[in-house]
C-alpha cells in the first residue's frame, strides 16, 4: 500500500520525468519517436523510483530505455534541479519498458479476430510479473 507522500513525490518525479525525457528524445535526434512516462513507483524510504516508460513506435522501446539508463545519472540531475524546492533528497532511478499498450493492442486485435492467438499462441508471449 502506497503512502500519500510516495503517491505524492511519484506525480511529481512522473510530470518532471516526461518533460525532460522528451526533450532529450529531441536533442538525440530520434525523429519519430514519442515517449511517455506510465507510471512512477517510489520504496518506502523514498530512496528508488522505478519509472516506466511507454515508447512508441514499439520496436524502438528496448532501444530507448536502454539509452536512458546510460544516461540515467544525467536524467537524475535534470530532474533535481526541477524537484530541488519540492524534495529533500531526490530518489536513485531505474528505467523499464512499459509493454502493456503493445499487450492490450494484439489482445486487440485478437478479440476482433483479426489475429487468432488459440490457432497461433506465440502471438500473445508470456507476461512478466514486474
Amino acid at each position: 500500500m502506497e503512502s500519500n507522500r510516495q503517491k505524492k513525490i511519484a506525480g511529481v518525479l512522473q510530470s518532471d520525468l516526461a518533460n525532460i525525457l522528451q526533450s532529450a528524445i529531441r536533442d538525440a535526434g530520434h525523429t519519430g519517436i514519442l515517449i511517455s512516462v506510465s507510471k512512477v513507483q517510489v520504496t518506502v524510504d523514498l530512496s528508488i523510483a522505478k519509472v516506466y516508460v511507454s515508447v512508441f513506435p514499439a520496436e524502438h522501446a528496448i532501444k530507448v530505455v536502454s539509452e536512458i539508463n546510460e544516461v540515467k545519472s544525467k536524467i537524475k540531475h535534470q530532474t533535481a534541479q526541477l524537484t530541488k524546492h519540492q524534495l529533500r533528497r531526490m530518489p536513485e532511478l531505474s528505467f523499464f519498458n512499459d509493454d502493456s499498450l503493445e499487450y492490450i493492442e494484439k489482445i486487440d486485435k485478437a478479440v476482433k479476430g483479426e489475429e487468432d492467438p488459440i490457432a497461433n499462441p506465440e502471438l500473445l508471449s508470456k507476461r512478466k510479473k514486474s
